[in-house]
């Protein structure tokens, strides 16, 4: 999106972008310096502009801002899914690809019932007829009757081996009935659970009889003798494939299930009687007969006798001489040049292999495209033989039916006769037969010809491709797939199939699962052992997408030393010819980190120095943040629960790198580093170094607790806390009990609070703690750092995200019940119930937890960490436990003395008390003689209403979050679900465009109308801003009943929404147009704190909801506006040492959305600035005050530069440009008393007002040390100032009932009486204002008084004004 400056002049055409409301087109801020202004443009546009931005803005710097592109914040990956992988539903069945039951073929018996010179009686033939056999004339060969058998049966065999060549085969010529039966029970015997083929040509006996009989000889050739399919079964078993080339086959087929059947029932009925006995497998048969019931084997004398055999075993001379016999045009060749066709079968780059290898193609295609998939793969995938036979039948079927025979399989298959691509098996007949005769020419020693290649292949890459350019629609499979798997035999057309099938992959995991099945990962595990440099960019793409959904392929990938491939690849001087080198570098680690996963074979092969300098080099690329995450995940699974790995990865210090990745701007990277620093805990038998190196680990991992805001990083955080406190077990038991000990004592001694703390040296014991007098002054656990991590794990349960609270609660809760199972289970149940006792008598109101700020590195402790064994899950039990700690945490837990106790023990700085910052907040540098209440707010006193008919709202929960169940069993280490969720991203797809950015979508639509809306509203209230600073402001506009107090609202820029906090938790989501309440929820807040700030941020296209607290918590909403869709996407505690209440100035907070920062500030001695796109506090600018922060503003073009108001009175300005310690640039002290708002516009003329309780209002220039203007709006008690953000307009509320309407040139406008009949306040005819808030673009005012629940709408224009404004 594009940065737009705000004008009124018409708006040039440009390209799709989203209208940021503050700025207006970029196009028409260069306008304005280059051209007059319309001659219909108000006055006050020619206003020069405050603060010397007008000169800013002309400056090359600022035009570069505006050319910078729009971002949207926390829409991320992160966000959307809430960190949780996706139930995959291709997941469960990836695997199914491989074929585990795979059977060959492994003998066959070729049965030829010939009897040459004698034809069987029941047989009439047609003269001339067919007398081909195998390609022999019997009649013709010269030869003995006996000897042509011989010859036509080796020829049968050699064309069953140009299908398979492993298979054996046995030759039975003119067999009698006992050499039948001796056969088949030998190759029974030889075979074992392998499949036979059963070849029977019974061309020169009886046709097959209805009841299911075959014919065979007597000894002497006197008699033909039946032999039912019910013996044959029997003799055969199972699995065996049929094939039947006589006519009447389909008598046979008819019967052949009914016999089957019936073996089944006896070997169900034997195993009955016998569970033990051995019974023969009939299970699995396959049939493949030449014509029905009725039908006769064709005649035609210029085709073969065993037509069907030969379109079995002989696909392309069959089918180059059925199509010289049915051409309708003229070809310049006859049926004998059809054997002079050049080259081999095996040789694909000649014309006879070309179009045995184009054959292939288009019959496995034409499978692929008409059988189900499991059919598919088990008659096409499972068996060579078996796949070479059905291919041919699909010829078979087509040709035979030309000759009124109709062939049958068992299992049937679905008609492929009429399938459109066998028109393209046509063309390339008819290509090769036009250049017959130049070839023969050629091959005779005439003119030089050179054979023209057939453009199947192309054609068909090209219609693979444009079906990828549609975008696969409702993830149809494509026709083409099986033939892209036959180009990549070929080298000509490669490269080109290889990228067309990457682009198919990319698809999803439904296209990875359709390649697998069809057969590419034999094709593409062959191609490792490639050297060409050209395809190893899409290799390492293929194998990601792959083993992203397949994980079985490890052993295949040590196989040959495959992965080598990808090792030679991830290393920083990897030679790769693509632009996105670094991307590839990626995928190549994160092909090594899934061939480690859960694979130790895989981890020792991958173990070595070439892999982890090569992941500790990539950590060092800037630019890639997934490399880098890769990186730390590969690191993590390479050594995890692999000691060799982790001594390794110590000598080479790759904690150390990992340590500095947990301060990685992108969240990804840091939660990968924590899931590698996780995973490196844990070395048996721990030496020195080892406790030292977890230790530092640890020391160094505390400091992110308070300064990241994001909460998949804090949930890995959490995780890393669990290995460690598994690791310490006993110690963390100790620290536990010496915090309730310590909580006991605070409890029972609130004047020593200020003064002693949880684990504290200076706490009491009583007679029932354990403790010696020894120990009273030293606890246990001192200031090592289980004590001090311990203190983290309990401010964690407490997190603002509900799953870091609870898995953090889990780890506390675990720890509480090894102490019910230990030695101190007397004292721990007796502290407890002690605990239980003394918090029902007394609630001190709740205080939030500190912050302990460590360093990154360096910090050494004593103590000898050992591990502890494997334990049996603890029971998660609602029991007092849970609900003693709970009662107790806010005391023991939100006081900074016993972290800073922690903190100087280790050396560290310590936090500020909250008793001193809120002492030095009360007095305040040099003001220790101004009435105290100058410095309190003015809602101080206002009391909470207590509405018996407010009813609470439920908090909506992030997506993908599940609580957990009462009774689930704890178990540390806690799992994560990082990694898998991680892999999810090569599971989407990465080469389509975004639909937001599809022309034509619904994404792209939706954000066109949205721009169009956007441009509007700017266009029609522009021209409105001189009637608002000259008009009275007393028109009512519309009331609504908010069903509680108001205390906070905000409108959205564009949508009519509106949103209204009330002072408790509950958020209200209201169409201020229609007056009717869209959403209503809780924001979650702990008891006795309110909702201090609502903003809106994203709001040029789909808007999020942003909340602050008193507690000091930020908490960010999607679709805040739908009751079923709303969700919580982040949250985090912006400020901390806030104290909860009600009664202060709590958390407040401005939002850039210009460069994406959020400032924080509130009743701390810093102002945090939060960066959104890397979910951290980027700086901490101290306030240079004892006084609390009252309200902060922002400049929302460049963002540099803010404004804090204080609670003394005091206004600070600060550039973000400078150091934090020189960051203020001025201080303006002519305000006496608390500060109700300071705020700068965003348009107009870019005022900065501020106002005091006192009821002086003043407008400032960042330039002069002196307000421009003062204005006394009110003699009472100021509560609310409201500045329009581009009107010259501003509003007061005081404690006496009224609101005053000013303009910036100090010209009073009008007051407002919330006690006027025609306002909704109910019965409180003077009640104070509660709030007020003007539409960020439209003449609209929104306030509330205090008493009321109503929201009283006003506006300064006539209804015909407003109407066209709409």
């Amino acid at each position: 999106m594009v940065l737009r400056p705000s004008a009124s002049e018409p708006r040039l055409p440009h390209s799709l972008a989203r209208a940021n409301s503050d700025f207006g087109s970029r196009s028409e801020r260069h306008a304005r310096h280059r051209e007059e202004p319309p001659q219909n443009e108000q006055p006050e546009e020619n206003w020069e502009l405050r603060h010397g931005f007008e000169e800013d803005h002309n400056s090359e710097e600022y035009l570069n801002i505006l050319n910078n592109q729009f971002y949207m914040y926390y829409t991320d990956k992160r966000h959307e899914t809430g960190g949780k992988p996706r139930q995959d539903e291709y997941r469960s069945a990836n695997a199914e690809w491989r074929q585990r039951d795979r059977v060959k073929t492994f003998i066959a018996a070729l049965q030829i019932c010939l009897n040459i010179g004698v034809d069987p009686p029941d047989v009439v033939k047609t003269d001339p007829a067919a007398k081909l056999e195998c390609w022999i004339d019997p009649a013709s060969s010269g030869a003995s009757g006996q000897k042509t058998l011989e010859t036509i049966g080796k020829q049968l065999q050699a064309q069953y081996e140009s299908l398979s060549i492993r298979t054996r085969y046995k030759q039975v010529l003119d067999p009698s009935i006992e050499d039948t039966k001796k056969c088949c029970v030998s190759l029974r015997r030889n075979a074992r659970d392998e499949r036979i083929l059963f070849h029977y040509n019974g061309h020169g006996v009886p046709l097959p009889t209805t009841s299911g009989e075959i014919w065979y000889f007597n000894k002497s050739f006197t008699q033909y003798i039946p032999v039912s399919l019910y013996d044959l079964q029997a003799w055969l078993a199972s699995p065996t494939i049929y094939v039947f080339d006589v006519s009447h086959a389909g008598n046979i087929t008819d019967n052949f299930e009914r016999f089957n059947q019936k073996h089944l029932s006896e070997a169900a009925d034997t195993l009955a009687k016998d569970p033990k006995a051995t019974v023969q497998n009939y299970s699995d048969n396959i049939i493949l007969a030449a014509c029905g019931a009725k039908e006769s084997l064709p005649t035609n004398p210029d085709l073969p006798a065993d037509m069907f055999t030969s379109c079995l075993t002989t696909p392309v001379t069959i089918a180059l001489r059925c199509f010289v016999l049915d051409s309708k045009l003229p070809l310049d060749v006859n049926l004998k040049d059809l054997t002079k066709i050049p080259g081999r079968l095996q040789e694909r780059r000649t014309p006879l292999g070309e179009l045995n290898w184009i054959f292939t193609a288009v019959t496995d295609t034409i499978a692929w495209n008409t059988l189900p998939t499991s059919l598919f793969k088990k008659l096409f995938r499972q068996d060579l033989m078996v796949a070479a036979l059905f291919r041919n039948y699909l010829l078979a079927e087509r040709l035979m039916r030309f000759n009124d025979c109709h062939p049958i399989t068992i299992p049937a298959l679905p008609r492929t006769h009429d399938h459109p691509l066998w028109s393209a098996w046509d063309l390339a007949i008819e290509m090769v037969l036009n250049q017959l005769p130049a070839l023969i020419e050629n091959e005779d020693g005439g003119t030089p010809y050179e054979y023209q290649h057939s453009t199947f292949f192309a054609e068909q890459l090209t219609a693979f491709e444009v079906y990828l350019t549609q975008g696969a629609p409702q993830k149809k499979r494509p026709d083409q797939l099986p033939i892209v798997l036959q180009v990549l035999l070929s080298q000509v057309h490669r490269l080109r199939a290889l990228i067309l099938l990457s682009r198919f992959l990319d698809l999803g995991p439904w296209a990875v699962d359709l390649a697998l099945n069809i057969g590419i990962f034999p094709y593409v595990l062959k191609l490792l052992q490639s050297s060409a440099t050209e395809l190893k960019p899409v290799m390492i793409f293929i194998w990601t997408r792959l083993l992203a959904v397949d994980q079985s392929s490890q052993p295949d990938l040590l196989r040959d030393n495959g992965f080598k491939y990808f090792m030679a690849a991830m290393r920083p001087d990897a030679e790769l010819i693509v632009i996105n080198s670094s991307e590839h570098r990626a995928m190549s680690t994160f092909i090594i980190t899934m061939l480690c996963r859960n694979f130790q074979q895989g981890q020792a092969a991958v173990l070595g120095p070439e892999t982890f300098q090569a992941c500790i080099d990539n950590l060092q690329d800037t630019e890639n943040p997934l490399l880098r995450q890769w990186s730390c995940l590969c690191i993590s699974i390479l050594w995890k629960n692999f000691p060799e790995a982790k001594w390794y990865g110590m000598r080479v210090y790759a904690h150390d790198h990992l340590c500095d990745m947990s301060y990685d701007p992108v969240p990804e990277v840091r939660a990968a580093a924590l899931h590698a620093l996780g995973n490196f805990i844990g070395i048996p038998d721990p030496s020195d170094q080892v406790v030292q190196t977890e230790g530092d680990i640890a020391v160094n991992l505390m400091s992110m607790t308070p300064l990241d805001g994001s909460s998949m990083v804090r949930i890995e955080l959490v995780v890393f806390f669990s290995v460690f406190v598994k690791r310490h077990e006993q110690k963390f038991m100790v620290c536990a009990f010496e915090d309730l000990v310590a909580a006991r004592e605070k409890m029972q001694s609130p004047e020593s609070r200020t003064d002693h703390s949880v684990g504290s040296s200076s706490g009491r014991t009583t007679p029932s703690s354990p403790r010696s007098e020894e120990s009273e002054d030293k606890p246990v656990s001192g200031a090592s750092i289980q004590a001090t991590m311990w203190k983290h794990i309990c401010i964690m349960s407490v997190d603002p995200h509900p799953e870091v609270a609870e898995k953090a609660t889990m780890v506390v809760d675990y720890v509480h019940a090894k102490l019910l199972n230990s030695p101190l289970e007397q004292p721990t149940r007796q502290i407890m119930a002690q605990l239980r006792n003394m918090s029902r008598k007394a609630k001190p109101p709740p205080r939030q937890p500190s912050v302990l700020n460590l360093p990154k590195h360096g910090q050494q402790t004593p103590q000898q960490q050992t591990a502890s064994p494997p334990q049996s899950p603890l029971p998660r039990t609602d029991s007092y436990i849970s609900r003693t700690f709970s009662a107790v945490r806010s005391l023991t837990f939100g006081s900074s003395t016993s972290l800073a106790h922690s903190a100087s023990k280790l050396g560290l700085d310590s936090p500020t008390p909250l008793s001193r910052a809120s002492t030095l907040r009360q007095q305040g540098p040099g003001r220790s003689k101004v009435p105290a209440e100058w410095s309190r707010p003015p809602d101080a006193q206002d009391p909470q209403s207590n509405s018996t008919n407010y009813q609470p709202a439920k908090a909506p929960a992030p997506r993908g979050y599940q609580p957990p169940k009462d009774d689930a069993d704890i178990t540390l280490p806690l799992t994560s679900g990082f990694l898998e969720w991680c892999i999810e991203y090569f599971r989407e797809p990465q080469m389509k465009p975004n639909d937001h950015e599809e022309p034509g979508s619904d994404d792209y639509n939706s954000r066109l109308w949205r721009r169009m809306r956007n441009e509007r509203t700017l266009n029609t209230t522009q021209p409105l801003k001189s009637v608002a600073g000259t008009s009275r402001w007393d028109i009512p506009e519309g009331s609504f009943n908010n069903g509680g107090q108001p205390t906070k609202m905000c409108f959205h820029q564009f949508e009519d929404h509106l949103i209204v906090a009330d002072d408790r938790d509950t958020v209200s989501v209201w169409n201020w147009q229609e007056g009717v309440r869209l959403n209503r929820f809780s924001n979650g807040n702990p008891a006795g704190s309110r909702i201090s700030e609502a903003r809106f941020i994203n709001e040029d296209d789909q808007a999020l909801l942003m909340t602050g607290s008193s507690d000091g918590v930020v908490r960010l909403y999607r679709d805040y506006d739908q009751e079923k869709k709303v969700e919580l996407i982040s949250t985090f505690r912006g400020v901390s040492d806030l104290i909860s209440s009600t009664k202060n100035a709590g958390l407040v907070l401005d939002w850039q959305q210009g460069q994406g920062k959020l400032l924080c500030a509130g009743d701390m001695k810093v102002i945090r600035v939060w960066n959104a796109a890397t979910e951290v506090c980027v700086r901490e600018i101290p306030a240079r005050s004892g006084s609390c922060i009252t309200s902060i503003t922002s400049d929302q073009v460049a963002g540099n530069v803010f404004v804090a108001g204080y609670g003394d009175g005091a206004i600070r300005v600060f550039d973000q440009r400078k150091r934090p310690v020189t960051a203020m640039t001025k201080s303006w002290r002519h305000h006496k008393q608390w500060i109700v708002n300071v705020h700068m516009q965003r348009g107009g003329m870019r005022e900065l007002v501020s106002g005091s309780r006192n009821g002086e209002v003043k407008l400032w220039d960042l330039r002069m040390d002196a307000p421009i203007r003062t204005i006394v709006a009110t003699k009472d008690m100021l509560r609310t100032l409201s500045v329009h953000e581009h009107a010259p307009i501003f509003a007061t509320g005081s404690d006496r009932h009224h609101i005053n309407f000013f303009n910036v040139n100090s010209a009073f406008l009008n007051s407002i009486d919330v006690g006027s009949r025609f306002l909704h306040i109910g019965q409180q005819h003077r009640s104070p204002v509660a709030s007020t808030v003007f539409h960020p673009h439209k003449m609209t005012m929104a306030y509330s008084a205090l008493g009321d629940t109503h929201v009283n709408l006003f506006t300064c224009l006539p209804k015909g004004i407003a109407a066209q404004e709409i």
